[in-house]
């Protein structure tokens, strides 16, 4: 029987893929035979290890940031694509605390890294997956559908993460690609480690998800390999909440 789920042979690119939510979605990818490579912000994949919730063997790496327009369009293809890209999954991101993003410098930081990059990125992949009918996926958050009020630069732009993924789905469709998009609730990364890591909080957070539990890195690698298949052949700009029932 025909396995949707198998990746052999495909080239995948994890755009944050160096640790966390975006690392579990590389390997989830890798575990299903892709050639997956990584874009992170450290000069070398040595530069990650167990404590930044990192796994990067097995996987290319690239050092790209993200929050340079200028960075994304120098990057290189990776060597063993040989110039093509079946899959994109975007999953930068990044958060100011301490309400940073009130300040220029804050919000201005958060928006180019969590928003501007998608489209540039987008971008510049585009040829390459129009010639492979190949798709982007997108990870957001549960931010962007509601008010986050230490944070409005991160909430700002996964909603415009939600928006972009229906307006590129659209624009792309034409071009044999497929953009969808998947928004985690709470997961347990360095990002969410004010939460995580504070008894206090992390009470109060599980008390409102029903099903009791943080999310897991490789629960959103299944909803990303389920929306980068041909499982999801009809699905077209929509993104998936991933949250264990938080936002019910």
């Amino acid at each position: 029987m025909k396995d949707d789920t198998d990746f052999s042979g495909k080239r995948v690119l994890v755009v944050g893929g160096s640790s966390g939510i975006g690392n579990g979605i590389a390997h989830g990818f890798r575990e299903r035979g892709a050639r997956v490579h990584v874009w992170g912000t450290r000069a070398d994949a040595g530069d990650y290890g167990p404590a930044d919730g990192s796994d990067l063997s097995g996987l290319g790496y690239d050092c790209v940031d993200v929050g340079d327009p200028d960075a994304i369009e120098a990057a290189p293809a990776p060597a063993s694509f040989d110039g093509g890209l079946d899959v994109l999954i975007l999953c930068q991101g990044t958060v100011i605390y301490r309400r940073g993003e009130f300040e220029r410098a804050g919000w201005d930081r958060v928006m180019a890294v969590n928003l501007d990059s998608l489209m540039h990125c987008a971008r510049k992949f585009r040829a390459a997956l129009s010639d492979s009918s190949g798709s982007i996926v997108i990870v957001s958050s549960v931010s962007g559908l509601k008010a986050n009020i230490g944070n409005p630069a991160y909430a700002a732009s996964k909603a415009g993460a939600i928006s972009l993924t229906k307006t590129l789905g659209q624009a792309f469709a034409a071009d044999g690609i497929r953009v969808n998009g998947l928004a985690p609730g709470l997961v347990d990364t360095k990002l969410t480690k004010v939460t995580t890591q504070n008894p206090a909080r992390l009470e109060g957070a599980l008390a409102n998800i029903p099903q009791q539990r943080l999310g897991t890195p490789a629960d959103m690698a299944g909803t990303a390999i389920f929306l980068a298949s041909p499982l999801a052949s009809y699905v077209t700009g929509q993104t998936i909440v991933v949250d264990g029932g938080l936002m019910l």
